[in-house]
């Protein structure tokens, strides 16, 4: 059976984890996995978490199934952090529970091929690398085109008009709601008028793959873009993570919302939706969701929590700030949001970087700027002038 099979290529950023973690040299700098560390360079279980996993162990009762939706108080909980308090789409919401922002992407796509096979997704690049093969694997035919230009770090918004322009009415359009992963460029207010402008024209249905509420500009600010598009069209999927803002990351919490166009939709993809997860995962993994469950519903641990992700976004935007007054040439890094960036550069030269300096970013050049110290700028400007990457 298997003879036929060809060998993939190993992950390139679980084989970058592996090569950090060999490397013995003092002062290394680890800008590669995408995960939140502190000013001591750990990923911490966030105390607001702590709280919930020990009212949990002394609380829960039972390890039973909670069904392919999941624990649907989890999903409820987190409407309003999202969505808002807005009564426009509040009867059109359909939402389940997923393992992790990935299982809402690939329950989606899937979901997508069952209404609409014949639909294309539209996936401005460069974009996290998982985003086409999630949608490939579910038999989606997806259309990329250029979102970013590297070189001057800025949206090449020609190009985004006339991808959304050109499109078939009934197509998918791949929206990163807030801090977009790899590059942490967003569109500008006026530029998500103008999308939301364009969907409505030409009937696109948006997807928002929203993983990093919160660790931008704040839990509200996120989730401004994500409003303005749903207060515009008439459907569209929300992939959610949980991951990130509030550090679950191996618990693998995420859910998937759907806005359908008519309230009496919603029971017919709710049908689906859990048809879907049933023979993909069969029952999401508990935990993980009951512990934000648990902190939602208490006004204290989400205060907690809110305070905790407030300091993180805070830290993140402090070292963008570093770095950027580190280099005239880095000034950008300081108006960009989330964890990443991504410097226009060679493999050769992330290789070089490695080696030579112990600074540690995917091939593609994306830096995870929560992975650094304040005092690592000086550090990661002198190797970049040395490889380079800056000029002065």
């Amino acid at each position: 059976m298997f003879d036929q099979l060809n060998s993939r290529p190993a992950d390139s950023l679980l084989a970058l984890i592996k090569a950090f973690q060999a490397d013995d040299r003092p002062g290394k700098i680890d800008l590669g996995v995408g995960v939140y560390r502190d000013a001591m360079g750990r990923t911490p279980v966030m105390r607001a978490v702590k709280a919930a996993e020990q009212f949990l162990l002394e609380t829960q009762d039972s390890k039973k199934y909670l069904g392919p939706e999941g624990d649907l108080q989890f999903v409820r909980l987190l409407e309003p952090i999202i969505f808002g308090n807005s009564p426009k789409f509040a009867q059109r919401l359909a939402g389940i529970q997923t393992p992790g922002g990935s299982g809402a992407l690939r329950l989606g796509a899937e979901l997508i091929q069952t209404a609409t096979p014949s639909a294309k997704v539209l996936l401005g690049t460069p974009s996290w690398p998982n985003h086409t093969p999630i949608f490939a694997s579910a038999r989606l035919d997806v259309k990329e085109y250029a979102f970013v230009d590297l070189t001057s770090q800025q949206v090449t918004f020609e190009s985004v008009v006339s991808a959304l322009s050109s499109a078939r009415e009934g197509d998918v359009v791949l929206l990163h709601g807030c801090c977009h992963n790899p590059t942490g460029i967003d569109f500008t207010i006026e530029q998500w008028r103008e999308i939301a402008d364009l969907l409505v024209a030409h009937r696109l249905v948006p997807f928002i793959d929203l993983a990093y509420q919160g660790l931008g500009d704040g839990l509200e600010q996120d989730a401004a873009p994500t409003r303005m598009i749903l207060d515009a069209v008439e459907e569209a999927l929300i992939a959610y993570s949980c991951d990130k803002n509030f550090g679950l990351y191996r618990e693998r919490v995420g859910a998937l919302y759907v806005v359908a166009r008519y309230a009496d939709e919603v029971s017919k993809v709710e049908s689906n939706m859990a048809a879907l997860a049933r023979v993909n995962w069969s029952m999401p993994p508990d935990h993980g969701a009951a512990i934000v469950r648990t902190i939602l519903e208490s006004p204290e641990m989400t205060a907690l929590w809110r305070t905790e992700l407030e300091e993180m976004c805070r830290r993140i935007n402090g070292n963008r700030a570093v770095l950027a007054a580190a280099s005239p040439e880095l000034a950008f890094v300081s108006r960009q949001r989330g964890l990443f960036s991504n410097l226009s550069m060679r493999k050769e030269t992330a290789i070089a970087l490695r080696a030579n300096h112990g600074i540690y970013m995917a091939d593609s050049g994306r830096m995870n700027l929560a992975g650094m110290q304040s005092a690592d700028a000086g550090a990661i400007v002198a190797a970049l002038r040395a490889e380079g990457c800056l000029k002065s």
